[in-house]
């Protein structure tokens, strides 16, 4: 079965006569366990399909499938649910509570789902010591460079073990060495069975990416396999 399944979507803001359509007739299809890059520059539409396929927007035509159900079909509970269960989201601004410590931050999506203290202590602890963070659970956000704040986003993000990590331009604000060490995470997570789905501007991380769908003007103009994947 597909994991996501896209329809001739639409996305039109303002419709009318000044209307702008951010999304124009896309189609497309995930499987689970892949890996995915959607590119394009600002203004191409890649933000505003990475929300719909999030459930944190709606298309104003066309369908989404997920896990085999139809979007628009869902209440605003079944969307939460799906965002709470199935996806973990990482973004380019880290989103971080600072008045929370680094483990306190990865615990929240866990307290969301209704997880017992106990045991979310130990899955914060365990997602926190697999990126390397184990030694800074107790930090709070402005004691942390960027690289290791996207490291506890990436935690928080994988904490309950979501099938779907959905990126946004998650090395956008870090230097070169920690956006390969991020690249790296996101690699061995694809390789444990996560379905990625990574949104970026950079053509350097498309091509370390398997399967890269380029996108600009709201329309997808290349859907393909990388075959010379960089590591």
């Amino acid at each position: 079965m597909k994991l996501i399944e896209v329809k001739d979507i639409y996305k039109i803001y303002n419709p009318g006569e000044n209307e702008v359509h951010a999304l124009d007739g896309v189609s497309l299809e995930i499987d689970y366990g892949e890996f995915v890059c959607i590119i394009g520059q600002s203004g191409s539409g890649k933000s505003t399909l990475m929300n719909i396929l999030g459930l944190l927007d709606v298309p104003t035509e066309g369908e989404y499938i997920i896990d085999g159900k139809l979007s628009s079909d869902l209440t605003d509970d079944e969307q939460s649910e799906i965002r709470n269960k199935k996806i973990g989201f990482i973004f380019q601004g880290f989103n971080l509570i600072p008045s929370l410590t680094a483990q306190e931050n990865v615990e929240l999506p866990l307290i969301y789902r209704g997880v017992g203290a106990e045991e979310r202590q130990s899955l914060s602890t365990s997602a926190l010591e697999k990126v390397g963070m184990g030694h800074r659970m107790t930090h709070r956000p402005s004691q942390l460079s960027g690289g290791q704040q996207q490291r506890v986003a990436i935690a928080r993000a994988v904490a309950a073990a979501p099938p779907v990590i959905l990126a946004d331009e998650p090395t956008g604000n870090l230097d070169s060495k920690s956006g390969k060490e991020v690249m790296k995470m996101l690699h061995e997570l694809n390789e444990e069975g996560k379905t990625v789905i990574l949104i970026t501007h950079d053509n350097s991380i498309a091509e370390q990416s398997k399967r890269v769908i380029r996108i600009q003007d709201g329309k997808i103009i290349e859907d393909y396999i990388n075959e010379n994947i960089k590591a």
